[in-house]
């Protein structure tokens, strides 16, 4: 191999190193064009996971502005706690995904 050919190879393999981690969705390797593809099958398709993820957030987040609201209010405590344990089962939920999604 020539010098060009070395730097051009290298070239394409940093380009596939460097995905974006924010994006939703699958690796741009499965194409999901292939007979037996479900139509929300491919590059673009956002799995459970994702949404999952996305509503446990949503959950934490809610959770915690209701916790702060009630504080506000002077609520009583039944619902402060109702809405903490709400809050610590997401964000525990949230916790223990991430950690399995290390393996």
């Amino acid at each position: 191999m020539t010098h060009q050919d070395h730097r051009d190879q290298r070239k394409h393999l940093d380009h596939q190193d460097h995905r974006d981690p924010y994006r939703l969705g699958t690796p741009q390797a499965a194409t999901g064009h292939g007979p037996g593809s479900a139509p929300g099958d491919g590059p673009d398709a956002v799995s459970r996971g994702d949404v999952l993820r996305t509503l446990l957030w949503a959950v934490v987040v809610l959770s915690a502005v209701a916790n702060m609201a009630l504080s506000f209010t002077g609520a009583a405590t039944a619902l402060h706690l109702a809405s903490g344990v709400v809050t610590v089962l997401a964000a525990g939920t949230l916790v223990v995904r991430g950690l399995r999604g290390r393996r």
